[in-house]
């Protein structure tokens, strides 16, 4: 039997009607949509039918959507692109001359290119946050300066699905007329996500967190902004991201997108129900031996991170194989690693060490909460089942 399945922040399973979408176009649909026959022609119009769907997702314009390989690419783009596009003659003094502030909980997709960027040159400033993993939106209007390039705040973390203030930070941003990137790929079908309600130039998005495949995901670049390509070639996606497209999975993903449009606000209510009765459930169970990490309200519906006091979570869900679950630590050689975002968070390692990753999706039930908890009760008070 399979495991109960609480990883939807790893990655969902493709939607069957997301997979009844793509077949034509794995079967008789493979035209290039960059050929001008009727193969062709069939597949550039099923693509362009995907960045309308992902548009009206995000309340964008289908000419801001920009597809990638994933959401790493999304945010390398929006990061990279956005420092050199400036490249005029010699590429060390512009690259000298960027600012990116980016918080202490983002994922590493934002992280590694800021890193990279760094050893250009580039300056990178750090916010930090509060112990339920915020952001201040003050910290950043004072770390802005004359230069600075880009802001890039996730929407919502993908380890303790703290909801940023992304809107009160883009306020802060446009008034000194600064970029501004959030990575929502956790965000999107949980929880309403508006490009323009938000004020962002930049968002990530990734396919494989929204019940379409791995390996797909957009970019959204509100009109106007400019950003130097990573792949140049053929100029497709309007030469901003060059590649013949990958029309089974972008049908796909036009299919995921909509779908979660339709499911909105509902899908947000049920994921809060099972979240919530699986919190109950454990409270009840182990009282003061597990504490929540995150903030009480300002969350993804679907997350539940929480510290499993005295143990090491990769230990414990070693002990429950009947569930499919992530770890904020690890073993490795008789020491123990955090998770950096629990650590940024001001979590004693002494207690993050028994971190849990907990997220529901589209296809949990209430029986399987019912039953991951009771088995996580178990393990934990070290007695069977």
């Amino acid at each position: 039997m399979n495991p109960i399945y609480l990883d939807y922040n790893a990655t969902t399973p493709l939607d069957p009607a997301v997979v009844e979408a793509m077949l034509p176009y794995f079967r008789e649909h493979y035209g290039n949509p960059s050929s001008t026959h009727s193969l062709g022609k069939t597949a550039h119009d099923a693509v362009e039918r995907a960045r309308q769907q992902v548009a009206q997702l995000l309340g964008a314009q289908p000419d801001e959507i920009v597809f990638t390989g994933g959401g790493t690419e999304a945010s390398n783009l929006a990061l990279k692109g956005s420092v050199f596009v400036k490249l005029r003659g010699f590429f060390g003094r512009w690259a000298r001359g960027a600012h990116i502030i980016l918080s202490a909980i983002e994922h590493p997709a934002t992280v590694q290119p800021c890193e990279f960027l760094k050893r250009l040159g580039c300056r990178i400033t750090v916010i930090p946050v509060d112990k339920h993993g915020l952001v201040d939106p003050d910290a950043v209007g004072k770390a802005l300066e004359r230069g600075t390039t880009l802001v890039s705040i996730m929407h919502s973390n993908n380890e303790v699905g703290t909801l940023q203030p992304i809107k009160e930070i883009a306020a802060l941003t446009r008034a000194r007329g600064v970029l501004l990137h959030t990575d929502a790929a956790q965000s999107l079908g949980k929880v309403a996500v508006d490009v323009n309600d938000l004020g962002v130039d930049l968002l990530t998005l990734a396919g494989h967190k929204l019940y379409a495949p791995k390996g797909v995901g957009v970019l959204y670049v509100r009109r106007g902004v400019r950003l130097e390509p990573l792949l140049h070639g053929a100029g497709h996606e309007n030469g901003r991201r060059a590649g013949t497209e990958n029309v089974p999975y972008l049908v796909g993903l036009g299919a995921a997108c909509a779908i979660a449009r339709q499911g909105l606000p509902e899908a947000t209510r049920k994921l809060r129900e099972l979240r919530d009765r699986l919190w109950q459930r454990l409270q009840t169970g182990l009282g003061e031996r597990i504490v929540l990490n995150g903030h009480p309200e300002k969350r993804l519906p679907n997350t539940l991170n929480a510290n499993f006091v005295g143990h090491i979570g990769s230990e414990l869900l070693e002990k429950v194989p009947g569930i499919a679950a992530s770890t904020g630590s690890a073993c490795h050689e008789g020491k123990i690693s955090v998770s950096p975002v629990l650590c940024a968070m001001g979590v004693p390692p002494q207690i993050s060490r028994g971190a849990l990753r907990l997220t529901v999706g589209r296809f949990t039930t209430a029986e399987q909460v019912d039953r991951a908890a009771d088995l996580l009760i178990a393990a934990a008070s070290e007695r069977g089942v």
